[in-house]
């Protein structure tokens, strides 16, 4: 007779289930960073740390990391889409030294993935307004007040925590609101060179996310409360008291005026409205999700979800979200998360991988995987 597991041991269960391949997975990764690989490349794809061609791509990246360091402290983040793109694919193109010519061969597929997903954003936008959904304000305001009781959350963080003089909340708030151009990006670039494998089960669910609240954002475009407060001069409303759209204040304070600058005019140029779901709070849980399994210490897993929360508390109180535009985007992930673990399962099952493999044993492609890869690999022909 089986018994219920405990809800905390199936809450963990489901994580493993959704960002780790299970035991019986066709693949088997030994280790998340690098150290499994395809394994009809396995030999030839593995990095000979005594050749030239690596000590090179060692200086330069780190010549790439001192460079992006150094733009950071005159600049601040890196933002916009080409200047982020010509980075990322910078970064690319220097972990590609040394590696084969089949692998440099799928570099611009992967890059044209990448642009594409972002393109597809952004014209969202323009796709809600040739769709004419309504705009949404006075719904998700009150979905907000239902939640907390007839309180608006960012209205009372800000009357609550809103200074003249920063603190040190407006500096975590800024510098958790601003990761989103980062963490996701790097995590991305830098798995599409270490471990081809892990950056196919993570673009599956980063892409599928990404699919859900596109066409979220065309068929419910949402008023942010700093929009809802009056904050835009092109719309204009008044759905809740005067409030400040303050990201840019905790760089300020930190010395980044150039910065600040360049995202103030930059911003206008994004889809204002699309806030449900709320793709920061989405994609800060993803990666840290997607990770969990690979974190040995119990204490360092829970420690982790501090980034996902200080990042939902940031965008409530700056202005950015409500609160249930952080819950839908943590809402979506789970969809994603648990449409993958049952389509990777039925694959597994179809192909006749049962039961546990030996430690020791044979590394194993899953035959999504190898699709996947043949597939950019055929395109770049």
């Amino acid at each position: 007779m089986s018994r219920r597991l405990p809800r905390v041991k199936r809450f963990r269960n489901f994580f493993a289930a959704s960002s780790e391949p299970h035991h019986s997975v066709a693949l088997r990764s030994r280790s998340m960073w690098g150290r499994s690989v395809l394994a009809a490349d396995a030999t030839k794809s593995s990095p000979n740390f005594g050749s030239w061609s690596s000590r090179l791509r060692a200086v330069l990246l780190i010549v790439y990391g001192v460079a992006y360091l150094a733009w950071f402290v005159e600049y601040g983040v890196i933002i916009d889409r080409i200047s982020v793109g010509i980075s990322v694919a910078l970064f690319l193109v220097i972990g590609h030294i040394g590696k084969s010519w089949k692998e440099w061969r799928t570099l611009p597929i992967g890059l044209a993935l990448y642009a594409v997903m972002w393109f597809a954003y952004d014209e969202t936008r323009g796709a809600a307004d040739r769709v004419g959904m309504p705009l949404q304000v006075e719904s998700v305001r009150n979905v907000d007040r239902a939640l907390f009781l007839g309180v608006d959350p960012t209205v009372w963080l800000q009357r609550t925590f809103w200074r003249p003089e920063v603190g040190p909340h407006d500096v975590v708030a800024a510098v958790a609101y601003f990761s989103h151009f980062v963490v996701p990006v790097a995590v991305i670039a830098i798995l599409w060179i270490t471990n081809r494998t892990e950056w196919v089960r993570f673009m599956r669910r980063f892409a599928t996310v990404l699919t859900i609240a596109c066409a979220m954002f065309v068929l419910l475009p949402t008023a942010p409360p700093w929009m809802a407060a009056g904050g835009d001069r092109r719309i204009r409303l008044d759905a809740l008291p005067r409030l400040r759209r303050t990201a840019g204040r905790g760089w300020r304070h930190l010395g980044f005026d150039g910065f600040v600058h360049v995202w103030v005019d930059g911003r206008d140029w994004t889809n204002t409205t699309a806030a449900m779901p709320s793709l920061h709070a989405a994609f800060s849980f993803l990666v840290v999700v997607f990770f969990w399994p690979s974190l040995t210490r119990r204490w360092v897993r829970w420690l982790t979800l501090a980034y996902p929360l200080i990042m939902g508390v940031s965008l409530v109180y700056l202005a950015e979200h409500y609160v249930i535009d952080v819950l839908a985007g943590w809402a979506v992930v789970g969809v994603s998360l648990w449409a993958w673990a049952r389509i990777e399962g039925r694959l597994q099952r179809r192909h006749g991988f049962q039961g546990d493999q030996p430690a020791d044993g044979p590394v194993v492609e899953e035959p999504l995987v190898r699709e996947t890869v043949n597939l950019i690999e055929g395109a770049s022909l």
